[in-house]
């Protein structure tokens, strides 16, 4: 399946947290999205890697997603080396999208820098035919997304561009709850951890508040990019 965005995100969760209602956006507008996360988070203080795998099933039913699959690279432990971004230009091969969100290439959890980092790579070398990668015994060929975006994650970076996900906001926080053992949810018995609190819930939502008001609009997820962003008519911009 082509796949016109493809986000992919080193935990379960991420990409709920970050950008889902720019997921939520663009299928609305009859785009075809998927989710490739790199890791179960099998490392998570709470929950465990089968109900990261239940809850990442119920939230891709939420948010409508045309694709969703789990590498299982080790949590904590993954590499940007030639085994991982192999891993990850096969994917971006199977689903030959036009645009890529991916972690922050910087944050408070290593993991998200190093992920960034990774997708960054691969997107590169996924465009070089001589790199020679298969799936199900079958050559895959050479594709480079046109453009490749960071969603931002807990510490605050500035934007280079923002979304405006108003209309989507309902549906971003219902499908950010359907991880019931990793946020605030008082019907769950866990050890409280930083992403847990009620606090870390409103702070999304406040975060979400914030890039929206910077372009006039009530929500909105922001994202950065390693290379210049142009547009061919600035009454497209807001």
């Amino acid at each position: 399946m082509k796949l016109d965005i493809l986000v992919i995100a080193v935990h379960p969760d991420d990409a709920e947290l970050c950008c889902s209602g720019t997921i939520l956006k663009h299928i609305a507008l009859g785009k075809k999205v998927g989710i490739v996360d790199l890791t179960r988070g099998e490392l998570g203080t709470r929950g465990t890697a089968e109900t990261r795998d239940e809850e990442a099933a119920d939230s891709a039913k939420i948010l409508g997603l045309h694709a969703r699959e789990n590498l299982r690279f080790r949590d904590g432990f993954f590499q940007n080396d030639e085994f991982h971004r192999l891993e990850v230009i096969k994917v971006i091969r199977k689903y030959q999208p036009e645009i890529i969100l991916s972690n922050a290439l910087e944050d408070r959890h290593p993991d998200h820098g190093r992920a960034g980092d990774l997708v960054y790579d691969s997107v590169f070398l996924s465009g070089l035919p001589k790199i020679e990668t298969e799936v199900n015994g079958k050559n895959q060929q050479a594709h480079r997304p046109r453009l490749l975006l960071q969603y931002i994650q807990d510490r605050y970076l500035r934007p280079d561009i923002i979304v405006d996900t108003t209309d989507f906001m309902d549906a971003k926080i219902a499908s950010i709850k359907a991880f019931k053992t990793q946020f605030y949810n008082p019907d769950v018995d866990g050890l409280d951890t930083y992403i847990s609190s009620p606090e870390f819930f409103e702070s999304v939502i406040g975060r979400s508040r914030e890039f929206g008001k910077s372009i006039g609009a009530t929500f909105g997820e922001g994202f950065t990019s390693r290379k210049l962003l142009g547009v061919d008519n600035l009454f497209d911009l807001k």
